[in-house]
């Protein structure tokens, strides 16, 4: 088999798309509320990154049970899922520590996005999104740690908009995934 089926998200581009949705809604929270307190968005952030991890860790099984592994995916969701937790449990963290576990945590996702771009790139000609999210991301974790005190409203604004940016990004990625594999024929 080849094309969409061989690809990094073939099977599980639902999957993609929630997970865009999710980072899509909270860059508009975050965008639109960033007077809210910094609590909540830590809170938001940690159940997001969680439900990430759990995802990626869905789609990376989902992928093994196809004999089609992919430890990108998977070490991510581990990743997330540590991050999420540690969010979640230790809330009363200040916002300066925070800045660098959301930094690390961009830093780690980006390269393992741009890992998993480049592997979906050779299955999927063309395809750029997962490439250009995995620099950005990068760019956007080494900015944070170079700009501690840039102001937390500033730090507000810039994980919204890449959250959201990141989001349309997966979302497009998504259904790109969906049009190729509902483009190639069903085996009988």
């Amino acid at each position: 088999m080849g094309g969409a089926m061989d690809t990094v998200f073939g099977m599980n581009w639902g999957v993609l798309a929630l997970r865009g949705a999710l980072a899509t809604a909270f860059g508009l929270y975050a965008l639109l509320r960033p007077g809210q307190a910094l609590a909540t968005l830590i809170m938001v952030f940690g159940a997001m990154v969680l439900v990430a991890g759990i995802l990626s860790i869905v789609a990376g099984l989902r992928r093994q049970s196809h004999h089609r592994p992919i430890a990108a995916i998977v070490v991510e969701g581990i990743i997330c899922i540590a991050f999420g937790l540690l969010t979640l449990l230790m809330p009363g963290v200040t916002a300066v520590a925070w800045l660098f576990l959301v930094s690390g945590f961009a830093i780690v996702s980006g390269v393992l996005h741009f890992v998993a771009g480049l592997r979906l790139r050779k299955e999927t000609p063309g395809e750029w999104t997962l490439i250009l999210d995995g620099v950005l991301t990068v760019i956007l974790g080494i900015l944070m740690v170079l700009l501690p005190w840039a102001g937390l409203l500033a730090l507000i604004w810039v994980v919204g908009a890449y959250s959201l940016f990141f989001g349309i990004l997966l979302l497009v990625t998504a259904f790109r995934v969906r049009g190729e594999r509902a483009r190639r024929p069903r085996p009988v």
